[in-house]
């Protein structure tokens, strides 16, 4: 049963924080970006931050820990679809049609206090009170699991993990953390529309695509209505000022960042397609 319950009122010191909107990218080139601002971070060179972002062309993204070989690489480089390693673990995601999101702040925050787990919940409630905001007042935490009952499955949205979010027990928005010299670099997707058993045809073990509709919903279905990138990820600033006391004032990449760019492009870039958006 999902945990319905939700964290007690904390006060947060108010917090300005960059916000980045990043123009659609290839897979290589968005989880470079998180990491270089992460980088970035840890030597004092940006604030932290917030950013939302798409993926041009479609992406499958691996979990840190994920094995390739499980890949059908020949099928994904027929179909156009890139296939990269996120620093975060966690399971393997198609990316097309979402709403991308990443957080970075050093550990010293009092938003990431207390451990992966308490910081994991603490965003989450602010995406479960985003989405009751877009009319999905049903959503729930998930429960923790033993990692026993959690199953071996290859896919990030098949079941949800400790504090995800849920719509009628199915899984709504998967999110991964990284912790990297005293920054917490935590990213996650929010499908708009689209299949959820899309995936299966890209993994040697060819998952049901059945089970995989039947475990997950798109903030389309759950909502009712078609929900734009934009509205959703203006939901989500609003809980982040409401909940955890942040302003996010838009900003840019700075130089440094963008420096680092290439050398991470290259060591998370498992399958690229020619004509790829970069930035």
């Amino acid at each position: 049963m999902a945990a319905r319950s939700f964290l007690p009122p904390m006060t947060f010191p108010l917090a300005r924080w960059r916000l980045i909107e990043s123009p659609a990218a290839d897979g290589a080139t968005n989880m470079a970006i998180d990491v270089a601002i992460a980088e970035a971070v840890a030597e004092g060179e940006a604030p932290p931050t917030v950013r939302f972002y798409r993926w041009d062309p479609p992406c499958l993204s691996l979990g840190r820990r994920q094995a390739v070989e499980e890949v059908d690489l020949w099928r994904c480089r027929a179909d156009g679809v890139e296939v990269v390693r996120r620093p975060t673990g966690g399971r393997a995601i198609l990316h097309a049609d979402e709403l991308t999101y990443s957080v970075i702040l050093p550990e010293t925050d009092p938003r990431a206090a207390g451990g992966v787990l308490e910081t994991f919940r603490r965003f989450s409630e602010a995406f479960a009170q985003a989405l009751r905001d877009l009319g999905i007042p049903d959503v729930a935490l998930a429960p923790r699991l033993d990692p026993v009952a959690r199953g071996d499955g290859f896919v990030c949205f098949e079941v949800p993990t400790d504090y995800e979010l849920t719509v009628g027990g199915r899984k709504i928005m998967g999110s991964a953390q990284w912790r990297h010299r005293g920054v917490v670099l935590q990213h996650g997707s929010l499908p708009l529309d689209g299949d959820p058993g899309a995936i299966a045809v890209y993994l040697k073990s060819r998952p049901a695509p059945e089970s995989l509709r039947r475990r997950a919903v798109t903030l389309r279905e759950a909502a009712g209505r078609p929900v734009a990138f934009e509205e959703a990820a203006r939901a989500i600033l609003r809980a982040f000022r409401s909940l955890l006391n942040i302003e996010a004032e838009p900003g840019d990449l700075t130089p440094a960042e963008r420096c680092r760019i290439p050398e991470w492009r290259a060591r998370l870039g498992v399958l690229s397609c020619p004509g790829a958006r970069q930035r």
